[in-house]
């Protein structure tokens, strides 16, 4: 649930955050509307035909509320000596003509931009939230994979299926934590068991997860906006394991196959490991021994230091990346966090890459020809996806900024208490509790990370989202 929201009210700092907004979005060249020609030929586009009928199997979504861009669906039950778990993903490669209009815009896209005045979708709406998405009580073609998992979570064989399924529920994250915390039977029973048993799997492989509060800008009905800073439901880690598999069967399937994408992420090296454990000293939490997977996983989210030290651990998942092969496998495959090989399989209606995965996986399983579009374009997507994120990564943090700044706005001229919670150079980064800020100031003499410091307010710039301040 929430933990800290602050509102930009309803003034001329709010009206100046609106124009800064939609500035930021058209400095990107990020048009929402698609072309004639792109509108036209997703109304008109086909689904491949499935292979199988699975509308008896009782599938369900679960999605943030009121989500209708729904790629993946689940379905859990026990078996003998384990679990069987099947995980639908929308057929987006059945849908999109490769060389089409659609897919030369989503080439140019690359991934679904969620900013704070509404998303730009990666594909239309007739796709991305009709057609192609996963909604409940309708028919829809997918590509279903089915795993056989033993009674300690480990995947013991999976398949890969064109399929035609039915979702029977769409539940939401709020809702379904407290069903399952009321202990109430549904679609979700048995995915706090089977998330909590691959949790455990991934601490065996090694894995980490940073699970930093989401930090996210919300629109209300009144039209202020608010940044809203949430710890992830343990709903949404259990859910984020059935993605997590998926997309390492996914590597599997490709690295057997030699040929694929993967998204990679390099081991921390030991300059950034001591850097990290001169942190959790001086936070007063050392980590001394063990891995840092299993450290970051043990801090206890109610104390005080817990926020700062992830913070302080960011600095370990740097450098993620995708590398594409055709023909020998790299040697350097690994994501280093997942502690295992890993690809983007599970967001196609979001994410453009996924398209690639799925269409070579669904080859592979067939025992057909990866099909000629995938090889002939498969070099260039890491670049269109470094270019992609580079613009996503620029919305994000620039409309943080620029809202931070608005909430600031009345403070000018005031003094306030922040929390240190990094420091670089000459420079810290520092928390403020109400409103919720993070932003970069000068150090005050002697502060350390964890110190709670008296800074004065100098200047708020909306336009360029920036905050100015003196000790």
């Amino acid at each position: 649930m929430p933990q800290r929201r602050s509102h930009v009210a309803p003034s001329a700092a709010q009206t100046e955050l609106s124009v800064a907004l939609a500035a930021l979005r058209e400095s990107l060249d990020a048009p929402a509307d698609f072309s004639a020609a792109v509108l036209a030929e997703a109304a008109a586009s086909e689904a491949a035909t499935p292979e199988i009928d699975l509308r008896d199997v009782p599938f369900a979504t679960l999605d943030p509320r009121g989500s209708r861009d729904l790629d993946q669906a689940f379905h859990l039950e026990r078996r003998e000596g384990g679990y069987t778990v099947r995980y639908a993903i929308a057929d987006v490669p059945g849908f999109v003509a490769p060389g089409g209009a659609v897919d030369e815009e989503a080439r140019r896209r690359g991934q679904t931009l969620y900013a704070a005045d509404g998303t730009v979708p990666l594909h239309p709406k007739v796709l991305s939230e009709d057609r192609a998405s996963l909604l409940a009580d309708v028919d829809r073609p997918a590509l279903v994979w089915t795993f056989a998992l033993d009674s300690e979570g480990v995947v013991e064989d999976f398949r890969l299926e064109r399929a035609l399924i039915r979702s029977r529920a769409q539940l939401d994250y709020v809702s379904t934590q407290a069903a399952l915390d009321r202990g109430e039977e549904g679609p979700a029973t048995l995915l706090p068991e089977i998330g909590a048993l691959r949790i455990a799997q991934e601490k065996i492989r090694g894995g980490a997860s940073l699970n930093l509060p989401d930090e996210e800008v919300v629109r209300g009905v009144d039209g202020t906006y608010s940044i809203e800073r949430r710890h992830p439901l343990p709903v949404e880690e259990w859910n984020a394991q059935l993605s997590l598999m998926t997309g390492m069967a996914a590597a599997s399937l490709m690295i057997e196959a030699g040929i694929g994408i993967l998204r990679t992420m390099p081991q921390p090296d030991e300059k950034s490991f001591d850097a990290f454990r001169h942190q959790t000293e001086a936070l007063g939490r050392p980590w001394t021994t063990g891995r840092y997977g299993d450290y970051l996983r043990e801090l206890d989210r109610a104390d005080p230091m817990t926020l700062p030290i992830l913070e302080a651990a960011a600095s370990l998942f740097r450098g993620a990346g995708y590398v594409t092969f055709d023909g020998s496998v790299p040697s350097d495959i690994e994501q280093a966090a997942i502690a295992a090989p890993y690809a983007h399989a599970t967001a196609p209606l979001r994410r453009f890459v996924d398209r690639w995965s799925l269409a070579i996986c669904l080859a592979v399983s067939e025992g057909r020809e990866v099909p000629v579009w995938v090889r002939e374009s498969l070099a260039g997507l890491p670049a269109l996806m470094q270019e992609s994120g580079q613009r996503a990564s620029k919305l994000d943090s620039a409309t943080i900024n620029c809202v931070e700044a608005a909430l600031m706005t009345p403070l000018v001229g005031s003094t306030i208490d922040a929390t240190v919670i990094e420091i670089r150079g000459e420079r810290a980064t520092v928390q403020i509790a109400d409103p919720a800020v993070t932003a970069s100031a000068p150090i005050p003499d002697g502060a350390v990370p964890g110190d709670v410091v008296q800074l004065h307010v100098v200047r708020a710039d909306i336009s360029r989202g920036e905050i100015e301040f003196s000790v």
